[in-house]
């Protein structure tokens, strides 16, 4: 009988153990919707989750801009200055998601702002050396997406060797 009673209260135990991001805690109900479902509230609550599991953000397009006759030297710390300020931006949890085309068309990259307005977005782009510089001008669009996009971020760091 003791064997029953512990292998019942064993997995209460362990949910009990485990630690949440909110002050609800964790039961057997929340846990079976989960297993059931797949649906976990707390997380979508955690990232801004709408009922179909989306958000607003604001996607920008990275063109290339009107001053792009730097030398070499200058180009390269641009891209520097550009890349750290990218960094700034993830880190300040502004920037969802960027990155560069892989070929040499006029759009250059994109950037996923989690922000809800093009003047939030605006503000944040214009932080960047190479907008100030015109070597790239954005473009930028109310977008509908993922809000599992909110942990990108999160688990890039956890899969780069080396920092960009």
């Amino acid at each position: 009988m003791k064997k029953l009673l512990f292998l019942c209260l064993a997995p209460l135990l362990y949910l009990a153990c485990q630690p949440t991001t909110s002050d609800e805690p964790i039961t057997a109900e929340k846990t079976t919707e989960v297993a059931e479902t797949g649906y976990d509230a707390e997380l979508a609550k955690s990232v801004g989750a709408d009922d179909y599991g989306m958000r607003q953000y604001v996607m920008a397009f990275l063109k290339a801009g009107p001053n792009r006759s730097q030398d070499s030297l200058e180009a390269a710390q641009l891209q520097r200055a550009h890349l750290d300020n990218i960094g700034r931006l993830a880190e300040e949890g502004k920037l969802s998601l960027a990155g560069p085309f892989l070929d040499d068309g006029e759009v250059r990259g994109i950037y996923i702002f989690n922000v809800s307005t093009i003047d939030e977005a605006k503000a944040l782009t214009e932080t960047d050396p190479a907008i100030q510089q015109g070597r790239l001008v954005m473009e930028l669009h109310p977008w509908y997406g993922s809000a599992a996009l909110m942990k990108v971020n999160e688990i890039h760091k956890r899969l780069g060797k080396e920092e960009i």
